[in-house]
């Protein structure tokens, strides 16, 4: 670990302060950060982990993790698309303010700077990072992290493939396990330095199209797979024909999940399987090396996916399969560590790095939008917020849009008005309805529910226009709910001519 003097010149040098309680002991001098493991899926819906009650998987490790630390509830990711998520999550920040995303531009140098990789690496932790990198605008990213294992664009799942994982190859020739190695050759690195580590860890799998390491071909054979409630297009008649505009309606039927649900479904849960048998080669190199009892593990993913829910596939929409995640958070120097805990709480991606800084005793930067989740460990029935922004604005326009949750409501406003569609609006009471099958907008009985979200959303709306970079400011017109639809249309129309 890091000794005193060296830690306070690291930060002096980072321009930082350290005031975590948990950060120097008064009689050792040393310091007392902790390690950290963060671990990202791609793609992966909460009804593909066990812990969360869905009893035809398999995923002992991920299981373990979370009844050894504390399972996340109402988890959602504030943009339901990797790149824009994963940008969030190393800056703490709404898309909308980052600016990063497929067809909207990259992150900035100067965000990259405030992201929690590097401001760790300032303060003196020992960094890592593998698999798919999966954001625009940095230009060398292997240069913020001590070691680098990770890739452009999506990577491969063929482990020879992905340039600085191909020492892994021939005995992990699937991806997945090549960045469990990784993760243990890392550890092994870390404990031989004289401080903290944070790996961060970004799977390709489950992400289509479907590749399952062949070594657990036998893990989900001859399983059928129980189908959700909500599962086919019958019971996506109530949602808005805005949301059935994009790939995602269509995939609910070419990917297979109408005709072919188990053939579909068994790869999905195949390559989870994999990152558990990952995830499960990082724990025990962790007590292996003697780190165990000082490491935090965060396990996560970049978005949801609709496997054929309401008719829809893949992710983008604002819907639970779509926007809520996983996440478990194991902090072994926790008294609540093995007492198999849930926390309720509204939490989201942004709420990463303010998290992971102030785990490591760091000052959280002001222009993060997220919330530090270190506080839901020590009570797991708090909150943390009210409310929370979900948001789109890739793919065709009619599904851009804003969604509020509350842990009661959830309320989208489809603001699109052409191609014959009208402005609609959805509310959802996610107490009584998870699966979303009743939209109570026109019900008069929730009519105070709905003016209430109408007012929750226009405060999110006002924050969007109070601080969102310049290229995303037209959104924050678009889904003005008091804008006519003829201003929005002229507005759409002068984007295309640009």
């Amino acid at each position: 670990m890091l000794k005193r003097r060296d830690f306070i010149k690291a930060t002096a040098v980072a321009g930082l302060s350290v005031l975590s309680r948990n950060l120097l002991s008064a009689e050792t001098g040393d310091a007392k950060q902790p390690n950290i493991v963060f671990l990202l899926s791609d793609d992966q819906c909460t009804y593909s982990v066990g812990c969360y009650g869905n009893k035809d998987v398999k995923t002992p490790n991920m299981d373990k993790l979370g009844h050894d630390g504390v399972i996340f509830e109402n988890h959602y990711v504030t943009t339901s698309i990797c790149m824009a998520s994963r940008a969030s999550i190393m800056s703490g920040m709404y898309e909308y303010k980052h600016g990063c995303n497929f067809g909207r531009g990259g992150m900035q140098p100067s965000t990259w700077e405030q992201s929690y990789p590097m401001l760790l690496r300032k303060a003196g932790y020992f960094t890592g990072f593998a698999g798919k990198f999966g954001i625009g605008g940095i230009k060398t990213p292997a240069d913020g992290f001590d070691v680098w294992g990770g890739g452009p664009g999506q990577t491969s799942f063929v482990t020879a493939k992905n340039k600085s994982m191909v020492k892994y190859a021939d005995k992990y020739p699937h991806a997945t396990l090549s960045y469990g190695a990784f993760g243990q050759d890392f550890i092994k690195m870390a404990v031989k330095k004289d401080k903290p580590f944070c790996l961060s860890i970004s799977f390709k799998a489950p992400h289509k199209p479907a590749d399952p390491d062949k070594r657990f071909d036998d893990i989900y054979a001859g399983t059928t797979f129980a189908k959700p409630a909500n599962f086919g297009r019958e019971k996506g008649k109530h949602l808005s024909e805005q949301s059935k505009r994009g790939r995602q309606y269509d995939r609910g039927i070419s990917w297979g999940y109408e005709n072919k649900y188990d053939e579909a479904m068994k790869p999905y849960h195949q390559q989870i399987y994999g990152i558990d048998v990952a995830l499960g080669m990082i724990r025990e190199e962790l007590a292996r090396s003697g780190v165990a009892d000082n490491t935090v593990i965060i396990y996560t993913s970049d978005n949801g996916y609709i496997c054929g829910s309401h008719g829809y596939g893949s992710k983008v929409l604002p819907y639970e399969e779509s926007a809520r995640v996983p996440l478990m958070i194991y902090d072994p120097r926790h008294p609540v560590s093995g007492k198999k805990l849930r926390s309720s709480a509204l939490t989201a991606n942004i709420d990463f790095a303010p998290t992971i800084l102030k785990l490591a005793g760091l000052p959280v930067p002001g222009d993060m939008d997220g919330k530090s989740l270190t506080g839901l460990l020590d009570n797991t029935e708090g909150e943390i917020r009210r409310t929370l922004a979900l948001m789109n604005v890739w793919g065709p326009a009619p599904t851009y849009s804003q969604t509020v949750v509350t842990k009661q409501w959830k309320y989208t406003y489809w603001w699109y008005a052409g191609d014959g569609m009208e402005p609609a609006e959805e509310l959802f009471d996610m107490r009584k309805d998870r699966l979303e099958m009743k939209n109570l907008a026109s019900n008069p009985e929730y009519e105070q529910a709905l003016k209430m979200m109408r007012a929750q959303y226009d405060k999110e709306l006002d924050l969007w226009k109070k601080h969102a970079a310049p290229k995303y400011q037209k959104f924050s017109q678009l889904f003005d709910r008091n804008i006519a639809w003829s201003s929005k249309e002229t507005e759409l129309s002068a984007g295309k001519r640009k």
